[in-house]
């Protein structure tokens, strides 16, 4: 199976219209349809749905365009590395998978000491929660994921932050628990909870709960920190969240409070053992590396 088809079937995804993507890709529209027609033949699966009005993708057709982007983009990501080896200039592009942390913020301040001496290295930062994080960096799809909790040492290389990420409650200030200190679990229990995905996977919240989460009053689930923010900000009910992800300072409606007895969490950021990195993730290692020393100094 050549690249270009699998160029050509993403045009068409991307446009639902093989006379759009044609003049996309400078193919004749004859050409391009009987190309994909020939790449149905040879998977054996009908990966398009044909009509007048536009071009939709079949069950089958939904994971093959998935795995196409992977491939591509892993083609692309190959070719600027090589391209570039040889530059005197460090320069490139540094992909980084991560979920919501506050450990952001080291790799920013990293950047920016690196900025000046290397402006043409790149930053493509992708949140994603654990496990799409993970099978993104064993497919070799981005450079390096941001852990939280413990990490497979067998099988990636790491760093730990100085900084840990802490558990708690963001709620609306004149909340019912704004005036603890800190939330016990059966602060919660007949509470509506918001919560992600990652915590409901998450084997340290059940523990911390002594409950299954189904026991609980699960009022709504989230992706994105900042939208459960909105919903807490209505009076709509109690995030498990992390700490600093919401500016709840100054003229904030909002308020965390930590969860009491629960163990902080380790950031790490990894990378699978054996591999080969660009000058750019190299240089990007060694100064975060530097970063963290020099903040365990400090702190002695």
């Amino acid at each position: 199976m050549e690249l270009r088809l699998l160029q050509y079937f993403l045009a068409v995804a991307r446009e639902q219209s093989f006379s759009k993507a044609a003049e996309y890709l400078h193919l004749t529209q004859p050409t391009l349809s009987r190309q994909l027609k020939d790449l149905e033949d040879e998977l054996g699966k009908q990966l398009l749905i044909r009509s007048s009005k536009k071009i939709t993708l079949t069950e089958d057709g939904m994971l093959f365009r998935k795995r196409a982007e992977e491939i591509v983009n892993l083609v692309d990501k190959t070719e600027k590395e090589i391209k570039l080896s040889d530059d005197t200039q460090i320069s490139g592009d540094i992909y980084i998978g991560t979920g919501e942390t506050d450990g952001i913020r080291l790799i920013a301040q990293v950047a920016r000491d690196l900025k000046e001496n290397y402006p043409n290295i790149h930053y493509h930062i992708a949140s994603d929660d654990g496990q799409d994080v993970q099978e993104n960096l064993d497919k070799g799809l981005i450079d390096f994921g941001i852990f939280l909790g413990d990490i497979n040492t067998d099988k990636y290389n790491y760093l730990t932050f100085p900084i840990k990420d802490v558990w708690g409650i963001l709620m609306k200030n004149n909340s019912k628990l704004s005036s603890k200190d800190y939330i016990t679990p059966e602060d919660l229990y007949d509470k509506p909870l918001i919560i992600s995905r990652q915590i409901s996977n998450s084997s340290v919240i059940r523990k911390w709960f002594k409950k299954d989460l189904s026991e609980l009053n699960v009022f709504s689930t989230y992706n994105l920190i900042y939208n459960a923010s909105l919903l807490a900000d209505e009076g709509l009910g109690y995030v498990i969240c992390l700490d600093k992800l919401i500016n709840t300072s100054g003229s904030s409606n909002l308020c965390f409070r930590p969860l009491k007895n629960m163990p902080e969490l380790e950031i790490n950021l990894v990378w699978k053992k054996y591999q080969i990195l660009s000058k750019a993730s190299e240089k990007f290692l060694e100064c975060l590396k530097n970063t963290i020393e020099n903040y365990n100094i400090e702190q002695k």
